[in-house]
């Protein structure tokens, strides 16, 4: 039986600086599974985080509820 966390510790896991596996959906609603990522900035009002891909140095911002794992564990609201 696959594990869940809560988004709020799900936060904290990418707030902690270490590298991460994250899989989101989009505003299109497709899925995206990056390795190696780490979480540069919060934003609370908005509800999103910055993240940056290690290996191509992408930087992306994601919604914090369209994400559904973290390190393979479930994140729920």
């Amino acid at each position: 039986m696959a594990q869940s966390i809560h988004i709020s510790t799900a936060r904290k896991i990418l707030e902690s600086g270490d590298p991460v596996d994250i899989a989101f959906w989009t505003k299109d609603g497709d899925l995206i599974e990056l390795h190696d990522v780490v979480g540069l900035r919060y934003n609370f009002r908005s509800g999103t985080h910055n993240i940056k891909v290690l290996a191509s140095r992408q930087i992306r911002t994601i919604r914090d509820v369209c994400i559904y794992q973290i390190n393979g564990l479930t994140v729920y609201l």
